[in-house]
């Protein structure tokens, strides 16, 4: 049964969901809001005492993610790290990780060749993601499946869906900013929410067409959570419809190009 904390500890983080057996769990921020800096989200997926981290982010937060990680799981049990894109704020840690970790990585075939930029020049734990994406097989049976997501905003770009917990990691789609002193974790006035959110997409999606062909992937999927890698998660159905509906009729992009060549 699904569990959702009220009471949350946004530097160690909250267990979004916990069957017994499989939890989805959200590791946390900053304590200190700094200048400058990007807010960014990671995620542990533990399953059976197996660890999965989703976007385990850079180096300036590799300290704080990593204590968090292990109140959850030994990091001898992290068996797998996904990277939605090449971004420095979601893969720039790549090296620590595989340190502590004896984790296989996951990212586009297309970054591949630029992980030595981050000092990876042995591939032998890297698994090159084809266009069409695949799966996690995880040891108890359970899988992850990773979906398609091109041009949102990279040009080489994946999402992870867990089926236990119905939740759909969306890197950078759904990321929102917030203004100083006022971040959250959780979705509650939508309305508010799309003021952060809109800014980001417009600029940073490809075209409307691009968000069309991914919806249309992902229609198919029961999702009782959105989790971006930006902003706060979305946890309520009508919110998660209306995010969709939003997507759908955003003009961005291309779609604006005059807007950004005056």
């Amino acid at each position: 049964m699904a569990k959702l904390n009220k009471e949350v500890d946004i530097v160690r983080g909250d267990v979004v969901y916990d069957d017994g057996t499989h939890k989805f769990i959200w590791l946390g921020w900053e304590e200190h809001e700094e200048e400058g800096f990007v807010q960014v989200n990671q995620y542990l997926i533990e399953n059976k005492n197996v660890g999965v981290i989703l976007d385990p982010g850079g180096v300036h937060v590799f300290p704080r993610v990593v204590a968090n990680v292990s109140r959850y799981v030994d990091l001898e049990r992290i068996q797998h790290l996904f990277f939605s894109h090449q971004d420095p704020d979601v893969s720039s840690g790549v090296a620590l990780w595989l340190s502590v970790t004896p984790a296989k990585v996951y990212i586009s075939k297309w970054w591949v060749r630029f992980l030595p930029h981050y000092g990876i020049f042995d591939m032998t734990r890297i698994v090159p993601l084809e266009e069409g994406g695949g799966r996690i097989q995880l040891p108890s049976g359970d899988y992850l499946e990773i979906i398609p997501a091109h041009f949102l905003h990279s040009v080489a770009n994946f999402h992870v869906y867990d089926p236990r917990s119905k939740t759909l990691f969306t890197g950078d789609l759904g990321a929102a900013i917030f203004p100083k002193g006022q971040r959250y974790p959780y979705v509650e006035d939508f309305d508010s929410h799309i003021r952060l959110m809109e800014g980001f997409h417009r600029r940073y999606l490809a075209s409307n067409s691009i968000v069309k062909k991914y919806l249309e992937k992902i229609k198919r999927l029961d999702i009782e959570r959105i989790a971006p890698q930006h902003g706060a998660m979305i946890h309520k159905k009508e919110h998660i419809q209306r995010f969709f509906n939003w997507l759908g009729n955003l003009r961005c992009g291309v779609d604006i190009a005059d807007e950004f060549y005056k």
